[in-house]
């Protein structure tokens, strides 16, 4: 299946949350359509013109928002008052604005640890939930990205260290924390574009252009890896197992949780440990796929998803 054709919105905005964050929003195809909120990765990457296309734009109201510090919120890639119990006021403060009853609630990677989080707290208030790449906010995930990875990708990996001196490779979290919070552009720019470049490279199934083209979404890079950073250093703003000790409160939401069988970023054990929780899920492993929701299989499984959805 093609992603659906691209698409603007038809309406959008910037909503002040608190003295210091307004947040971008917007809301493409059908206004009287099933609402479907679409919350995205990072913490820090933002929203994107791809992530429309995966709905039918006659049979859905598609919502989506640049969490705090990223994309198009504003400031941008600020980590003050920018923490995951923020982030879950911030929607509901959303859903109300746009006078939605209830929504989908359509996640991926953080993505799906925001709507996990999100529904426990305002279970009242969601459909049902697709998730792609499960991350569950644990020490061991976070331990993984940043020093366990190298064993499948050590090339990537070694440029992503190789930035840091002999004494900050001892901490990696808090020496690119350090950097990415450092005034001066040439620093933080450098570990903001090292810290994106590894990511990316180790998302998709096979290479993507990051690998060999310049990287020039520079904002983007900024804002992902220092919010991405504040939120590791802090293990997410959530205690521990906080997600599936909480299941209970979601077991009557429907769930689908779209795996990649090759996702690296987020392994598939911890979808599977989700699934074995939540009573009211189906999991469906992707075969040929890693971590990107661009990944062709990935891809084909969440429009097939959307197609088949029935509210």
């Amino acid at each position: 299946m093609e992603l659906y054709p691209p698409i603007e919105p038809n309406d959008s905005g910037w909503l002040r949350v608190d003295r210091d964050h307004k947040l971008y929003w917007e809301k493409c195809g059908n206004s009287i359509g099933i609402p479907v909120l679409i919350l995205h990765g990072g913490p820090g990457a933002g929203g994107n013109k791809v992530l429309r296309r995966f709905f039918n734009p006659i049979k859905f109201n598609i919502i989506i928002f640049d969490q705090r510090g990223a994309g198009r919120s504003l400031p941008n890639a600020s980590i003050k008052n920018n923490t995951t119990q923020y982030l879950i006021e911030d929607i509901e403060i959303l859903r109300k604005y746009l006078n939605i009853e209830k929504w989908v609630i359509f996640g991926g990677s953080w993505g799906s640890s925001l709507a996990l989080a999100y529904a426990q707290k305002y279970n009242k208030n969601v459909l049902s939930m697709i998730l792609r790449g499960i991350f569950l906010c644990s020490r061991e995930e976070v331990e993984w990205f940043l020093y366990k990875m190298k064993i499948i990708f050590p090339d990537y990996w070694d440029n992503f260290v190789s930035i840091l001196n002999k004494k900050e490779k001892k901490d990696i979290l808090k020496s690119y924390h350090s950097r990415l919070i450092n005034p001066d552009p040439k620093i933080h720019l450098e570990a903001a574009i090292a810290w994106a470049r590894y990511e990316a490279n180790c998302s998709t199934l096979l290479p993507n252009a990051s690998k060999s083209i310049k990287f020039r979404d520079t904002k983007m890079a900024l804002s992902l890896s220092r919010i991405e950073a504040h939120y590791f250093l802090n293990n997410l703003f959530l205690e521990k197992d906080q997600i599936l000790k909480n299941i209970h409160k979601i077991r009557h939401i429907p769930g689908l949780i779209i795996q990649g069988r090759y996702d690296v970023i987020c392994p598939p054990e911890n979808a599977f440990a989700l699934h074995k929780e939540w009573e009211n899920s189906q999991l469906k492993i992707v075969e040929k796929a890693g971590h990107s929701a661009i990944d062709k299989n990935i891809q084909e499984m969440l429009l097939k998803t959307m197609v088949e959805l029935k509210v």
